[in-house]
């Protein structure tokens, strides 16, 4: 790729059920000229994220058909006439699936990356970046995760959950379990992301299987699954338990309506707490995160936890793996320049 052609993903069809390859197209244009007031950023690391699923089917707010798609994205400036930014400036913003992006400094997201000597690209668009944001915001603010306190993740080999891992070790929980799509990511959890406990979820029933691993019950669930993980999880909760629910995979290429969990009520019995987390209602808390995390980063105690596939051609490969759970932590797309 050559520094005056641009590529683009666009979305070209409505997935019916599960997304496939041929719902994408990669699209060739003339790299844009910033305008008064913008930057151009050449992007070097892009995010896919189970929110694009529900963003495809369309609807308000949803993804315009033969338009570049949106995206979480580190860039560097490479020409600028916006004031508040200048050529080699590292910058994030949400024009992803792309190869070069106009923004504006404080326009949809777009802010300059701190400086942070020592810590990895990936850093950004992983644990301190969306997903790491999410789960920062479910333990502390949400959920506020109680140091000695027990806690239950799904999904917890992936993005946000292995930042929900290491953000409530930091924070003094005392038992960490996990949920996970494979045996192999069970022992990734388990071994190398140090959880006390963790199971495969096609082994047999999620609440028979939580209820053998925290056979004292938990104090807190981050969720990112929904259906017979949050059953499971209601019924472990101790009395005042909290449920930070971030997400339901189990429901983005299917019925987007399923029957409440069956024991619902024991949200009144037990004096329970549900409440849903949408980073956006957290972006203050950026600059806390990094001020958390970037000394745990920099000594090693944290990792960035990717999924690295390279090559904007690419993309839409990568967002599918995510979908179907090929990842170990955040799916990322690194760009070549």
């Amino acid at each position: 790729m050559t520094t005056s052609t641009a590529y683009a993903v666009h979305q070209t069809a409505r997935p019916t059920g599960f997304p496939a390859v041929s719902d994408f197209t990669l699209v060739r244009t003339p790299v844009p000229e910033p305008a008064p007031g913008t930057a151009l950023v050449e992007n070097l690391l892009l995010s896919v994220d189970p929110y694009h699923r529900g963003l495809m089917d369309g609807g308000e707010g949803g993804f315009e058909l033969d338009t570049p798609l949106e995206g979480r994205s580190v860039g560097r400036v490479v020409a600028s006439r916006d004031p508040g930014l200048s050529e080699g400036d590292l910058v994030f913003h949400r024009s992803g699936w792309r190869t070069h992006a106009l923004v504006t400094l404080g326009v949809d997201g777009t802010r300059r990356l701190r400086d942070h000597q020592g810590v990895p690209l990936e850093a950004y668009l992983s644990i301190l970046g969306g997903t790491g944001l999410t789960a920062y915001a479910a333990l502390t603010r949400t959920a506020a995760l109680r140091e000695g306190e027990d806690l239950f993740v799904s999904a917890a080999a992936g993005g946000v959950g292995t930042a929900t891992g290491h953000i409530a070790r930091l924070l003094g929980a005392r038992r960490i379990i996990g949920s996970a799509g494979s045996a192999a990511k069970v022992r990734h959890l388990t071994g190398a992301l140090g959880f006390d406990a963790a199971f495969d979820y096609h082994d047999g029933p999620v609440g028979e299987q939580l209820a053998q691993a925290a056979p004292d019950g938990i104090d807190v669930y981050v969720d990112n699954v929904g259906g017979d993980h949050l059953e499971g999880a209601i019924d472990s909760l101790r009395e005042y338990g909290r449920v930070a629910w971030v997400g339901a995979i189990s429901m983005y290429n299917g019925d987007r309506s399923p029957a409440a969990p069956r024991n619902l009520f024991e949200v009144v019995h037990k004096s329970l707490r549900l409440e849903g987390v949408l980073v956006r209602n957290h972006t203050n808390l950026q600059d806390e995160l990094e001020d958390f995390l970037v000394p745990h980063l920099r000594s090693g105690r944290v990792g960035t936890d990717t999924t690295v596939v390279q090559g904007i051609d690419h993309m839409a490969e990568a967002f599918l793996g995510m979908l179907r759970g090929d990842n170990l932590g955040k799916m990322l797309v690194r760009l070549t320049s």
